[in-house]
């Protein structure tokens, strides 16, 4: 190891920072009054009054008057009378005969025969002959030609990368306006109070390795095996089928069919009916109706209708619609615009050199992480000391806090995250210069 004295040059190490700068804008805050105005108006109210209107109806009253009607009507009365009848009737009884019939009939009687048939048939017979084939094939003759192929011969490159910070939720003072309602698109006046306000935390910058390809074109040789056919002729034996007509006789059996007439006698049954007559003669008794004139009076009501004309005064409640005239106050929002003037604060990213020594050297393992406070920065004229003379940046136990990971810090419960001394308030980052927006 050696120190920091012998080297006759000086490290530096460079430090990322972000530093805000205020701003003055100028803007506008709404501003919403109530003002009522007066109107007149003209509303009708029901008036209830009561008068006498006629009615005139027609009333129906029955008169009842009694009569005598005669009534004639035929009456028929039964008389019984005996007759006699014929329910004769015919006896059919069935008489089995028998005797014999003579059937002709013919019979076929198989006479076997014996003749000669004669057969024609194709024979083949095998004949070997050599003749000559052409036959193709295909030969693989090499080519090479040059192709040009694409390599990317690349590397990584540092490049530098902005981190941005992680957002958060935390208190705030929330101005009053208008606000939509985003479930059914209706507007509401929103009064000014404290509510959730997003903040980010500041952003960073790291150096990240990044790959840049380039590519380089190259002529490559390629060998390849181009199909080439050739004919070449091959004797080739083929056997050839010739045929001959064959005819030979061929004893065959023949069965011819001779009928014959045969008598036999068979015995049947005849089956005939004989008709037989039954006299019946019954007694019967027979009701004939005979008609009688009845006369007798039958007492008769008659109803008859006669209508009056009848008059009588009846009460009827009428509504009358009045016209009043009234004042009456419309309330109605006036919007006025107030200049004022906010603070924005803006931030920038500065880059300064911190010189290193023999300590950190040793202990440095290739990765840095951005301090929790801002390094102040170094003066110009620092650079220019000797190497030979200890800076205070030099020192050990000033330079070793300044590389070491920064620790931890354990996440602080929603709404209360950042709230340090360190990380500004967010009602600290933008104020206004005018008086603070009332309810």
């Amino acid at each position: 190891m050696s120190c920091g004295s012998c080297r006759p040059w000086q490290t530096y190490r460079l430090v990322y920072d972000t530093v805000f700068e205020e701003q003055a804008v100028a803007a506008f805050r709404i501003e919403f009054e109530t003002v009522f105005e007066e109107r007149q108006i003209t509303t009708f109210r029901p008036v209830w009054e009561t008068e006498m209107r006629e009615r005139r109806y027609t009333v129906a009253r029955p008169v009842t008057e009694t009569s005598e009607r005669e009534q004639r009507y035929t009456v028929e009365r039964p008389v019984w009378e005996t007759e006699m009848r014929d329910f004769s009737f015919n006896r059919v009884r069935d008489v089995f005969e028998t005797a014999e019939r003579e059937e002709r009939f013919q019979v076929m009687r198989p006479v076997w025969e014996t003749h000669e048939r004669e057969e024609r048939f194709t024979v083949r017979r095998a004949v070997l002959e050599t003749v000559e084939r052409e036959e193709l094939h295909t030969v693989m003759d090499p080519v090479t030609t040059m192709q040009t192929q694409l390599v990317d011969q690349g590397g990584f490159v540092n490049q530098q990368v902005i981190i941005p910070g992680r957002i958060r939720f935390r208190l705030g003072w929330q101005p009053a306006g208008v606000v939509v309602d985003p479930a059914t698109g209706a507007t509401a006046w929103q009064r000014g109070g404290l509510g959730w306000i997003p903040w980010q935390r500041p952003s960073t910058v790291a150096v990240q390795s990044f790959y840049q390809p380039n590519i380089v074109a190259q002529q490559v040789a390629q060998t390849t095996f181009v199909p080439r056919t050739e004919v070449r002729r091959v004797p080739v034996q083929v056997q050839r089928f010739v045929d001959e007509e064959v005819v030979r006789r061929v004893p065959v059996q023949v069965c011819r069919m001779v009928a014959e007439e045969q008598v036999r006698r068979v015995p049947i049954t005849v089956h005939r009916q004989v008709v037989e007559r039954v006299e019946n003669i019954v007694p019967v008794q027979v009701c004939r109706m005979v008609q009688e004139e009845v006369v007798r009076m039958v007492p008769v009501t008659t109803f008859r209708t006669v209508f009056e004309e009848r008059v009588e005064q009846v009460p009827v409640r009428v509504c009358r619609q009045a016209a009043f005239q009234e004042t009456i106050r419309v309330p109605r929002v006036v919007e006025r615009r107030v200049p004022v003037t906010l603070t924005r604060r803006v931030p920038r990213s500065v880059v300064y050199r911190v010189p290193l020594d023999s300590y950190f050297e040793d202990s440095y393992d290739g990765t840095w992480v951005a301090p929790a406070t801002p390094t102040p920065a170094v003066p110009k004229s620092r650079s220019k000391v000797a190497p030979s003379e200890p800076t205070p940046a030099e020192k050990p136990a000033e330079a070793k806090p300044s590389l070491e990971p920064q620790q931890k810090v354990p996440d602080a419960p929603e709404g209360t995250e950042g709230k340090s001394e360190s990380e500004p308030a967010p009602h600290e980052d933008v104020t206004e210069s005018s008086e603070a927006p009332t309810a």
